[in-house]
């Protein structure tokens, strides 16, 4: 067998004499936060508003139609980012994305909110394909950039994850002063639009920037296998495996720097271990003849060995976002009170996404957490979903009715969800090697999506059968219009 392999050994010790770049002033990392934000930010834009939309799109299920519109199409288009991963370039899709966010943003603030150019059923249509726009370039682009901070140090990654809540925060931060400000609906809505818009513009340009940084290009090329020789010693990067790649079997395997116990699937290799993930090759030459040595079959291995390392973490990342998905932000958009009217929700979605911030900035504390402990943690938050049930129903007296308990709860779970939603993705880019950790970081996206799409479909059953019919656009008639305040 033949092996394509990266040994110190090989190198003199002048390809090592080339520094480190540093990231003076912290530049890069303000940068990587800026980036969460603006592939998140878009999204919540359509959705925070939610005063504006029970007030335009009265006794329908708007949100909810918002957010699995949005899922289902983020799915889609996380799969197909991760299939054509190594066919696009990774800023091409990033550039791609972040056009196609910024066009849904301002033909909506523009044609909807501000020149009022389509009846109430076209705008719903035109608010809900607007969204599936938003969901295919933001998720293109935040799958890329996933793949992106793998190859950095681990601290962007998260950096990445805490602008996701930072952009939560500023929409939502947004909203209640543009509502404060401003009474007259369609004024306040309009410049809550323009605010997300010029923050998606600042966050572009900037990425225009820092990708051509000194810094970015050195830690970028030396995980794709560039300029190796004038990188410290791959030994040091503490992932703790190498890669190997059997042109004759055709099989990628990771190879230990530590000594093991022979075990069945490992052998011993120079002081070191062979940890093999033999794909199924014999199955798979008999379900799909001629399929072998072509450019998808090699994309099926490569995910697969990768998989086989990192499924932990994985399905962590997968059951949080479930969980909290089945609750937010359709459940918590449904929790009145009558007191504060349609503030309440908006206050109810602000305290999570504030809490959902600090739990990621608290997921940078240096604490290296195994796969099935992450996993059996991130399983103990389904307590939040009878709990939040309990806020709601039944609709006549819910069985928590006082304001304080859906504050508390949607505290809880921001925090928890910023965590347990962070800790994986930050860590499973450090279980392979630098070579692998673009693909590592879409496939723990595509596991993220996957977590999305289930919560969010079960948050959409559960409303369809718990709630009256809701009036369609098709059914809308003339009073459907901006007057009544009262919501649902």
């Amino acid at each position: 067998s033949l092996y394509f392999q990266s040994d110190v050994s090989l190198f003199t010790s002048a390809d090592f004499e080339e520094p480190i770049p540093d990231d003076r002033y912290h530049g890069i990392y303000f940068a990587m936060l800026l980036a969460g934000v603006g592939f998140l930010l878009p999204y919540n834009s359509f959705i925070t508003d939610v005063d504006y939309l029970h007030q335009k799109f009265k006794e329908t299920s708007i949100v909810f139609d918002m957010n699995l519109m949005y899922i289902v199409v983020a799915l889609v288009a996380v799969i197909l980012n991760n299939v054509y991963v190594e066919r696009l370039s990774m800023h091409t899709r990033i550039t791609v994305g972040y056009l196609l966010a910024l066009g849904p943003l301002v033909f909506v603030s523009v044609f909807d909110v501000w020149l009022e150019r389509f009846t109430i059923e076209e705008a719903y249509v035109i608010n809900l394909l607007s969204v599936a726009v938003v969901a295919f370039g933001c998720t293109v682009q935040q799958s890329s950039f996933y793949g992106y901070m793998g190859m950095l140090p681990k601290r962007y990654t998260q950096g990445v994850m805490t602008g996701e809540s930072t952009a939560g925060v500023i929409i939502s931060l947004s909203r209640i002063f543009t509502k404060l400000l401003i009474s007259d609906e369609k004024k306040n809505t309009l410049i809550f639009f323009l605010v997300s818009i010029s923050m998606e513009l600042l966050c572009f340009l900037l990425h225009l920037v820092v990708r051509r940084s000194r810094f970015v290009r050195y830690y970028t090329s030396h995980s794709q296998g560039k300029g190796m020789g004038k990188t410290h010693d791959p030994r040091d990067n503490g992932t703790g495996y190498r890669v190997h790649h059997d042109v004759t079997a055709e099989e990628v395997r990771f190879v230990s720097l530590k000594p093991t116990p022979r075990k069945k699937g490992l052998e011993d290799f120079v002081g070191g271990t062979y940890v093999r993930f033999d794909a199924p090759k014999a199955e798979m030459r008999k379900s799909w003849p001629g399929f072998r040595g072509t450019p998808h079959y090699n994309i099926i291995l490569h995910r697969y060995v990768v998989s086989r390392v990192i499924w932990t973490y994985m399905l962590s990342i997968a059951v949080t976002y479930s969980i909290t998905l089945c609750l937010f932000p359709g459940l918590e958009s449904e929790i009145k009170n009558a007191t504060l009217g349609e503030w309440f929700p908006i206050l109810i979605m602000a305290t999570f996404n504030m809490s959902d911030f600090v739990g990621k900035i608290l997921a940078a504390l240096p604490y290296d957490w195994s796969g099935g402990r992450l996993l059996f943690f991130s399983c103990l938050r389904v307590v939040f979903i009878p709990l939040f049930v309990m806020c709601v129903y039944p609709a006549s007296a819910p069985t928590l009715s006082h304001p304080a308990w859906p504050c508390l709860f949607s505290l809880l779970m921001g925090v928890t969800n910023g965590y347990f939603g962070s800790v994986p993705m930050i860590q499973a880019a450090g279980k392979v090697p630098p070579e692998q950790r673009e693909l590592a970081g879409n496939t723990m996206t595509v596991s993220y999506m996957t977590g999305l799409m289930v919560g969010s479909s079960v948050a959409y059953a559960a409303y369809s059968f718990a709630a009256p019919a809701p009036a369609r656009f098709s059914t809308f008639n003339a009073h459907a219009s901006y007057t009544n305040n009262t919501g649902f």
